[in-house]
């Protein structure tokens, strides 16, 4: 059966991006990717909204993203590799709630070296064509969904979107030039949990044996490895919880819904946000409830952190509600831009959170030969790079990594017995 130093399970963002440093730090380590999908990227990394931001509360979560957008931005400015960057910020619009729920947040945010800037409702409205941010104590559809008159608007300024099939093809790519090798349509069924001494016993291994992950059951046979990764990210579980290794995260569904027309128009002919003259992406201040323009496609994709009410369950196949966007966002999207009203959706999916509901920063550790790569709550693909790098210093034994940048990034924040992570507040 086929042997080698490092089996990488999942060809996500995280799973490519941790191979990837881990063959290009070692390369006399032979490594090898396995993915069940017929190409990389296509399991929930394909399903994202493929955003990017470094507005972060924690100072974990900062380091990571404001590190890996760098990177991202340097492939592309730098190396010419063409990622589909689009710096169009994030604007969160704060109601009477989150504002004084939120504001010292973004206050602090910004003591971490975050890029804001802060916009009064009366210029919000006179930037964004068309927009409702107050309304009138007698709109009674209004009070009925709970809808909040907007205070302020806070910009990111280092935030946008990119395109996540060319930066899984980067990974990719960038990895089989190491030397890297990559399995797809294969399905791990197991991890392999054997004793290092055996006796030949019915059961084994026993808590008295010392015993460690020996490599992975397919579909297409056994693999060994002297290291298993595991960054499947919402199938983590699968895989983790057999062996008695808890993963600490939860998968939950999340949905995007694409909508276009000519109504949307003003929305790409907007000045004082960005350079590409268009609406950013816009956290709202009611329901969780996000937007975020496609400029290739002249669409809006929009979605909703749905959280109480949604359970955590892994479905194989999640597929979009349509009454979810018909009762769930649409009612509130459509008051706070009437451009959205009359539309329908054109294309619709959805995807899966790896939530990590404890602190929402991810989750890499090693044990009994396993090391973890989890819990990116949405994030991956903005913080990948720096995650990739983390998960290799690991491997490699470093007590710190090397973010992109220089910046050194202690590696057992991350962990579990010696976890240093803040909580994060600010999640979408």
């Amino acid at each position: 059966m086929p042997r080698y130093d490092v089996v990488v399970v999942g060809a996500g963002i995280l799973g490519l991006t941790s191979a990837y440093y881990i063959k290009k730090w070692n390369p006399d380590k032979s490594v090898l990717v396995i993915d069940k999908f017929a190409s990389a990227g296509q399991g929930n990394t394909a399903k994202s909204e493929a955003s990017f931001r470094n507005v972060f509360s924690s100072k974990t979560n900062f380091f990571l993203a404001d590190s890996s957008v760098d990177f991202y931005f340097h492939l592309q400015n730098d190396l010419g590799y063409n990622l589909g960057l689009h710096k169009i910020g994030y604007l969160f619009l704060l109601g009477e709630t989150s504002y004084r729920k939120e504001i010292n947040v973004f206050r602090e945010v910004e003591k971490k070296g975050v890029e804001v800037e802060y916009f009064e409702k009366d210029d919000l409205e006179k930037m964004i064509p068309g927009v409702v941010l107050e309304f009138s104590s007698e709109d009674e559809e209004a009070k009925r969904l709970n809808l909040e008159n907007v205070v302020m608007g806070v910009l990111g300024k280092k935030c946008g979107y990119l395109d996540a099939d060319s930066l899984v093809k980067f990974y990719e790519e960038s990895f089989k030039k190491e030397g890297g090798l990559i399995q797809y349509k294969t399905l791990v069924t197991e991890l392999i949990l054997e004793p290092l001494e055996k006796y030949c016993i019915p059961g084994e291994p026993f808590t008295w044996q010392e015993a460690k992950i020996m490599g992975v059951k397919t579909n297409r046979g056994e693999i060994r490895a002297d290291t298993v990764v595991v960054a499947a990210g919402a199938w983590s579980n699968i895989l983790l919880d057999p062996v008695g290794i808890d993963a600490r995260v939860k998968p939950k569904k999340r949905q995007i819904f694409v909508l276009k027309g000519e109504s949307l128009e003003p929305l790409f002919n907007i000045k004082g946000f960005n350079k590409e003259r268009v609406l950013p992406f816009v956290a709202m201040p009611t329901a969780e409830i996000y937007l975020r323009p496609c400029i290739e496609e002249k669409t809006f994709w929009v979605g909703c952190t749905d959280e109480l009410g949604r359970k955590f369950e892994l479905e194989e196949d999640p597929q979009p509600e349509k009454y979810f966007y018909i009762y769930g966002i649409r009612l509130v999207l459509e008051k706070y831009f009437p451009h959205f009203r009359n539309l329908k959706p054109l294309n619709a999916w959805a995807g899966q959170y790896t939530q990590n509901s404890l602190d929402a920063n991810p989750y890499i550790f090693e044990e009994a030969g396993v090391i973890t790569v989890t819990g990116a709550s949405g994030s991956g693909i903005l913080k990948g790079d720096a995650i990739g790098r983390v998960a290799a210093a690991l491997y490699m034994g470093e007590d710190y990594a090397e973010l992109y940048g220089g910046r050194k990034f202690k590696v057992s924040d991350l962990g579990v017995d010696e976890r240093k992570a803040e909580k994060e507040e600010l999640v979408l």
